[in-house]
């Protein structure tokens, strides 16, 4: 097997998304998040139902990076079920190595379901408890990718700190899941102190700290002093901070094309096109410079991997950016 370039490791699932036709969305009690309410003790309509196979955080940066141009495998776990079969058949579809995805008997492939109403969802999660185990993994890979994982999976991260400590030619990126979230940064010290690159939203980035910082720049110092060398903040919308060398820097979202069908999965995108650049060999300007695009492109389809573009199809796009669409110091 020719060298991995980026390995992406996390759990792996299928998400059927629910299109919905009768909810409403409220302010939440802490009148800043918001929740979708649907009648209780009702039978509730649906328009759809689309079954999307082998995604989640890592996978879809699985899938990101190998339709950019790199080598690409997976490290997750499925069930020897007929839903894993077909995660793993559509992991090779993209040209993921899958390699190192492990077949657990009596266990079954997690299965996510997504409530999707208007552009936005809300999913419905179960990880089911694998025995994690980076078993198998013999040749370093240039960059590892971590993101999501089961509540159980701690012990795991202890065993993947090991693996980066003992591997430092490897360079990780780190996009934390809900559990590594709240595991908390002492529990995983180790990930932090050993990540090139972080990824997480705004709203992440103030679970993680457990602070209420209004202030991007200060919440990224605050996530640098943690260990990553370098720390990217996504707003949504209102695009994205990254602080390198201690200075900072803002990026705006690329245009939509038209108004975003369904937004699973353009943080991913977003995430894993910047760390697909640098492994790449491209400057962290470049690789800023192409992840919108990417974000741009999965939001005008379902579930997080169908809009993911190549390298030459971002550089069409790229093509028409407006003059302002730069790196910008702040």
């Amino acid at each position: 097997m020719k060298k991995i370039d980026f390995l992406a490791i996390g759990d792996m699932t299928t998400d059927a998304f629910i299109r919905l036709q009768q909810a409403h969305v409220v302010d939440a009690i802490d009148h800043v998040s918001k929740e979708i309410c649907l009648a209780f003790g009702d039978k509730i309509s649906y328009e759809s139902v689309k079954i999307v196979r082998a995604v989640g955080n890592s996978a879809n940066a699985a899938v990101s990076a190998s339709r950019l141009g790199l080598s690409t495998a997976l490290l997750a776990d499925v069930g020897n079920d007929q839903n894993g079969k077909e995660c793993v058949a559509e992991l090779k579809k993209n040209k993921v190595i899958t390699k190192f995805v492990r077949t657990h008997r009596g266990i079954e492939t997690n299965y996510h379901y997504v409530l999707w109403y208007n552009s936005e969802r809300t999913i419905l999660v179960k990880h089911q408890q694998f025995p994690y185990s980076l078993s198998g993994l013999r040749k370093e890979p240039r960059w590892v990718y971590l993101s999501s994982l089961g509540e159980h999976s701690l012990p795991y991260h202890t065993d993947i700190t090991m693996y980066l400590d003992a591997h430092r030619n490897v360079k990780l990126a780190f996009q934390p899941g809900t559990y590594q979230m709240k595991f908390g940064t002492e529990a995983l010290a180790g990930i932090y102190k050993r990540t090139a690159i972080f990824f997480c939203n705004v709203e992440e980035a103030r679970r993680i700290l457990k602070d209420e910082i209004s202030d991007v720049i200060t919440m990224m110092k605050a996530l640098h002093a943690l260990g990553p060398q370098t720390v990217v903040v996504t707003d949504g919308v209102n695009g994205a901070y990254v602080l390198e060398n201690d200075i900072a820097y803002f990026m705006r979202i690329f245009p939509d094309v038209k108004a975003p069908y369904e937004r699973t999965g353009a943080g991913d995108a977003f995430s894993s096109t910047v760390t697909a650049g640098l492994a790449l060999g491209k400057t962290l300007q470049e690789s800023m410079l192409m992840a919108p695009v990417n974000s741009m492109s999965v939001v005008q389809y379902v579930g997080g991997q169908e809009g993911l573009l190549t390298q030459e199809k971002i550089s069409e796009y790229l093509k028409t950016a407006p003059a302002d669409y730069i790196l910008k110091k702040i």
